[in-house]
């Protein structure tokens, strides 16, 4: 029986507990938050995303790192870092140890705009996790990072 047969017998389970569902929900909201916050600078979430990820991995994050921790295609990072690199919040260079890998990191610019937005990106964070007991953050982030690695 396939999925949507399953669930149009009723054996799936409930919405309230389909972990796609749930994510994909939990996700967007997040996303939506975070790009309503971060489009006066000039930044989507996923803009932020790498560049915290430049500014956090000494000597430059792999472009092939970056989109694995963002989930993106090769070709979408690509266009992604290719924008970062024109606003000069970031830049690319050779790795040292492999030409064929290019390194991606922070510029002075970028690490100044991750200065401007990080009480923003904290209020986001905050009203994210406004339902949640402080307990239950900890372990709710605790747990998606266990889940995303």
């Amino acid at each position: 029986m396939t999925g949507m047969a399953k669930a149009q017998t009723g054996h799936a389970t409930s919405i309230a507990e389909d972990v796609v569902v749930l994510l994909v929900r939990a996700s967007g909201a997040a996303l939506r938050r975070a790009n309503a916050a971060l489009e006066p600078f000039g930044l989507r979430a996923r803009h932020y995303a790498a560049v915290r990820i430049a500014a956090d991995t000494p000597g430059g994050a792999p472009q092939r790192r970056i989109g694995m921790l963002l989930g993106l295609d090769p070709s979408a990072v690509v266009a992604l870092v290719d924008d970062l690199e024109a606003a000069e919040l970031v830049q690319r260079q050779p790795d040292p140890e492999d030409r064929r890998t290019r390194l991606v990191s922070v510029t002075p610019a970028g690490l100044r705009l991750l200065d401007r937005v990080g009480d923003i990106v904290s209020e986001v964070r905050d009203e994210v996790l406004a339902p949640l007991e402080p307990g239950e953050r900890e372990l709710f982030l605790a747990a998606l990072a266990t889940i995303v690695g």
